[in-house]
């Protein structure tokens, strides 16, 4: 039996904090898209049943085109169940008042589905359950048992606690949440596997995204990461040190990066340089047009700090970098850090510490 293992889709994200306008509506389409790709890969892979571990909309009232999109995708795949855990983002209100009959839910009590010698257990985890819905699930030994649950693996409270469902007789623990493909082992029977978004919706989620694949068979439960996101977000760190202007920065961006042109860029300019550099990232990003679909280009550079230079500077900068020098308590690499920190906030820019 084939299974596939998605989760945090956020459908509906506005993604407009990230990307401009034209592109944000783009990703927008392309998330919808890859969920309707998977879907048809589950069709022609044969595969049984798509486990939704949460946080398919990005509200509990999400856009009706999303919701409407979603349900219809689900209602035309009538050879597929679709197993529907609900998560942080989206507890309550985004179901429609029929429901296709392959949809599958689950509440605040475990619920079980049985494909074959294949049990599929979920539970959505809130306040009245919180404290005892480990203890409450019941998996029989002589099965493949799939568990599905949304939440933070940890130790607090409010965690989902590994510990506290070791020995379940759980072959294959799925999870929603975390962005990011992770995957660890459960106990001596079974591994915990967050899949990850289907699609980076943002800086903060770079690298490769996709679903998992699962099979389950002759005893055991196997799964595989299938990378499968339209385009892949990268961050990347480029040092300029050396260069005398934004043309040569340039250059040295092209150099460093093999960029592919569906993909979306974060460019972190870095080193020491000894030129202006007010507009620095507006000038690179604007020759990088149509490297790629997306560019963004950030300065993180240093300003070579030429101390004669600034001791006798009648200015504010000057004043300042004379001061944190006369610091009699302060060792020299602690005034360096301090002058640079402060020269970029003179100059408006972000520090980082």
């Amino acid at each position: 039996m084939k299974l596939i293992h998605t989760a945090d889709l956020h459908l509906g994200s506005k993604m407009d904090t990230r990307f401009d306008k034209a592109t944000a509506d783009e990703r927008k389409r392309e998330l919808r898209n890859t969920f309707r790709r998977m879907v048809a890969y589950a069709a022609e892979s044969g595969v049984s049943a798509i486990l939704l571990c949460g946080d398919i909309f990005d509200s509990d009232r999400p856009y009706k085109k999303d919701k409407d999109f979603f349900f219809s995708v689900v209602q035309d795949t009538p050879g597929i169940d679709f197993l529907y855990l609900r998560g942080n983002h989206d507890t309550e209100g985004a179901m429609p008042e029929e429901l296709p009959s392959n949809l599958k839910l689950f509440s605040d009590t475990w619920t079980y589905y049985a494909y074959g010698d294949v049990t599929v257990a979920g539970v959505e985890i809130g306040d009245k359950n919180r404290a005892s819905y480990e203890a409450a699930l019941s998996l029989e030994k002589d099965k493949l048992n799939i568990a599905m649950l949304h939440g933070q693996v940890g130790d607090g409270p409010a965690d989902i606690r590994l510990k506290r469902l070791r020995d379940k007789n759980i072959d294959y623990l799925a999870l929603g949440h975390v962005h990011k493909y992770m995957e660890g082992r459960l106990d001596e029977r079974g591994d915990y596997v967050y899949c990850g978004c289907p699609e980076g919706r943002g800086f903060d989620e770079p690298g490769e995204r996709g679903f998992v694949l699962l099979t389950a068979e002759k005893g055991k439960v196997a799964h595989t990461f299938v990378p499968f996101a339209a385009r892949t977000i990268h961050e990347e760190r480029v040092d300029v040190s050396g260069c005398r202007n934004a043309y040569q920065a340039y250059t040295a961006v092209r150099r460093g990066i093999s960029f592919r042109k569906d993909d979306i860029y974060r460019i972190l300019l870095t080193g020491e340089v000894d030129f202006d550099v007010d507009g620095l990232a507006a000038d690179v990003e604007k020759q990088l047009e149509g490297s790629c679909c997306f560019c963004s280009v950030k300065d993180k550079t240093e300003r070579t700090i030429d101390i004669a230079k600034f001791r006798g500077d009648l200015s504010v900068r000057g004043e300042f970098v004379r001061t944190v020098l006369a610091q009699a308590d302060m060792r020299e690499d602690e005034k360096m850090t301090a002058i640079r920190c402060g020269l970029r906030a003179l100059e408006n820019k972000e520090i980082e510490l």
